[in-house]
């Protein structure tokens, strides 16, 4: 796979109203529509009683028919059963319950039967297996008992009743609680009091069967004390309502108002969760890389003949805590197997695997992989903290692998979780088998030479919060520092939940220390992932001065971007991107001469520069006084990108400069009739007009 293309550094500069978009108005901001009727038909009586309460906010917060039908569509497909045919049999049962629930069991309610407590146990939980009716008794109250089997998927006792009863002898049916309501409510003209002993013996007199599961609803329980109710039924009943959003991981909805405007319109309503990994190391170049592992629940491919083939998509964006872009990529990775290789991979997880380099801050991390096979999108997000340097001793957070192989120096090219000599062959889910060696691998960097002489390192094991294991060495011990590897076998570690805690000790006193978890399973393999994961260029490649360089301009250090890109393009004179990027720098730092010198070798009449190239030649030609020269580059540029809002204006301020007032009026009305919500375009072409000879 080529690397020159991915490793592409884009940058985001606005030069006031020539990039700027439309930005909302006040009143628009903070205003939710309303929600249409069909639409709140569905939340608030089609899916009430299943729909988990992120879903609902979710969908509150939508803002547009469109996105509410295909969060619809995605509300359905979380919860279809068997997602590989055309039918979902989970929407058409829930669809029969509210039918059934309105035909037949809100026949002497004042109300819709979807409303009513039977109604909406029936929605939740569908047919009873068998059910009892206590009718036209006068004793007891009219009443009917539900009993369930085969509900432990909905995390539901394997079998228990819920009672309903007309309260009072009359209206409709009323969902019993042993509880709140107890078995004096089921007997018709009691006035025994609050005694539940008591109006348990005589409903045990007068109707055993219905006594029975007055104080409990779970048969053959045995927490109950005699006589009085049991807690556990109504917290089954609190259950039994919260079921249907506990099946469901709700997780997508919160990812669909995430990535709508960013994911195309098939791709919607087809999330799909993943595990993750982060790891950040620093490389002897001196630049700090973030390595990360992406696992999705599944990974669907297409079939021609014995080939087996997708192509994912992969974005990522890492922002500032206010919401600066620092760094982009793009990637595309196209994997292709053979019906062998298929079979290999069909029983084993798939991990996309890469890493980048990031300048020294606090930032959150998006990466965004779209399958264009399946049309599904997963995403994650991880919060990043990159040392900024300084004196102090580091120490990254602990890397657990599976396996460790030792790579000769020629084979030390950067890859994911390849950190000095050693690459780490890891999982996200950090999950383990006894039979294998665990490999615990991170990094001490500055470390003083007194520490280094004196100190210690710990590598310590707790099982379950408890101490179990400790490793102590000197840091001499370790030959590859400051990448620190201990190897060990679990052989003898019981199957439990570790903390591995690392830490850097001197005269008795813990300077550092960093943790990571795993589990150690009672199974004897754990299925290991097939990867996709690039090899990047070499240390000294100027991709990643330009990189940096990119980085440090989106913060605002243009001095500093300076002297990385400068760095870049001494290696790569003939690269218009670079070119370009570092005029872009020259432009912020009002370089204007610096930035039109760069850009020549890419405009000349003979060359086509790409529409970033110009429009930046053109600016740095304006700020330089060279107004016909910059109308030249844009009346070029015009031709070939074809008229916009942007060019116009720039081509606008060029014959302004050159005392061409009705050929600038002209550009920028011109302008604003393509884009008409620009204030300050207007606010010009005012200045301009009482500058026209009447």
């Amino acid at each position: 796979m080529t690397t020159k293309r991915a490793a592409t550094v884009l940058f985001i500069l606005l030069f006031g109203a020539l990039l700027a978009a439309p930005a909302a108005s006040a009143g628009e901001k903070g205003q939710k529509p309303k929600l249409p009727e069909n639409y709140k038909k569905w939340l608030d009586e089609e899916v009430v009683y299943i729909i988990a309460p992120l879903e609902r906010d979710v969908f509150l917060k939508l803002q547009t028919d469109r996105e509410r039908d295909l969060f619809i569509e995605a509300f359905w497909k979380q919860r279809d059963p068997t997602p590989g045919d055309a039918e979902n049999e989970f929407k058409t049962e829930h669809y029969r319950r509210i039918d059934h629930a309105n035909r037949y069991l809100g026949r002497d309610a004042p109300r819709p039967g979807w409303k009513t407590d039977r109604g909406r146990i029936y929605i939740i939980l569908g047919e009873a297996r068998d059910i009892q009716r206590f009718e036209g008794k006068s004793s007891t109250y009219d009443a009917e008992v539900w009993f369930y089997q085969g509900k432990t998927d909905m995390g539901l006792p394997a079998g228990f009743n819920l009672v309903f009863f007309k309260d009072g002898g009359h209206g409709e049916y009323k969902l019993y609680s042993p509880v709140g309501d107890g078995p004096q409510a089921l007997l018709a003209g009691y006035f025994g009091g609050p005694d539940y002993a008591q109006a348990y013996e005589k409903l045990r007199e007068v109707e055993p069967g219905l006594a029975a599961v007055s104080l409990s609803l779970v048969p053959g329980e045995t927490g109950a004390v005699y006589g009085q109710p049991s807690m556990s039924s109504d917290l089954l009943i609190q259950r039994i309502e919260s079921a249907p959003a506990r099946g469901v991981e709700a997780k997508y909805a919160q990812k669909f108002l995430q990535y709508k405007d960013l994911v195309e319109v098939e791709y919607t309503a087809n999330y799909l969760d993943s595990d993750s990994l982060f790891k950040v190391f620093r490389d002897p170049s001196g630049l700090t890389f973030v390595h990360y592992a992406v696992e999705p629940r599944r990974l669907s491919v297409n079939q021609y003949e014995n080939k087996y083939y997708t192509t994912l998509k992969v974005n990522g964006r890492v922002t500032t805590a206010d919401g600066r872009l620092v760094h982009q990529f793009d990637k595309t990775v196209s994997l292709d197997m053979t019906a062998e290789q298929m079979k290999e991979a069909s029983g084993a997880p798939f991990d996309f695997q890469d890493l980048f380099p990031l300048l020294g801050g606090d930032y959150s991390l998006s990466v965004l992989i779209k399958n264009e096979a399946s049309k599904e999108f997963t995403a994650v997000e991880q919060a990043l903290r990159i040392p900024q340097g300084g004196a102090a001793v580091q120490l990254t957070q602990p890397l657990l692998g599976y396996k460790v192989v030792r790579l000769e120096p020629a084979e030390r090219r950067m890859k994911a979780f390849r950190v000095g000599p050693f690459q780490i062959y890891c999982q996200p889910n950090r999950v383990f088998a006894r039979k294998e060696t665990l490999a615990v691998l991170f990094q001490i960097n500055n470390l003083a030479d007194e520490v280094a002489a004196r100190g210690e390192v710990r590598v310590e094991f707790l099982k379950d919060g408890q101490p179990f294991r400790d490793i102590r060495r000197k840091p001499s011990d370790y030959p590859e520092l400051p990448t620190v590897l201990e190897e060990v076998s679990l052989a003898d570690f019981p199957p439990a939940h570790y903390m591995v805690r690392v830490s850097i000790v001197n005269a008795g006193a813990e300077i550092v220390s960093s943790t990571e978890e795993f589990d150690l399973s009672f199974a004897e393999s754990i299925p290991r992932p097939w990867f996709s994961s690039r090899i990047l260029p070499e240390a000294g490649d100027p991709v990643y001065p330009e990189i940096m360089g990119a980085q440090l301009f989106n913060v605002g250090r243009y001095q500093e971007s300076r002297v990385f890109l400068e760095r870049a393009f001494q290696k790569k004179p003939d690269s218009e991107d670079t070119a370009t990027n570092l005029a872009r720098v020259y432009l912020a730092l009002a370089d204007a001469a610096s930035a039109a010198r760069t850009l020549a070798p890419f405009i000349g009449p003979q060359k086509t520069a790409k529409y970033d190239t110009s429009l930046l030649a053109a600016e740095a030609l304006k700020r330089t006084g060279e107004f016909g020269r910059a109308v030249e580059l844009l009346d070029r540029a015009i031709v070939h990108f074809g008229v916009n809002a942007v060019l116009l204006n720039s081509a606008g301020e060029c014959y302004a400069g050159l005392g061409k007032i009705k050929e600038a009026l002209a550009a920028f009305e011109k302008s604003l009739e393509l884009s008409p919500d620009q204030p300050e375009v207007r606010k010009r072409v005012e200045e301009l007009r009482k500058k026209v000879p009447l």
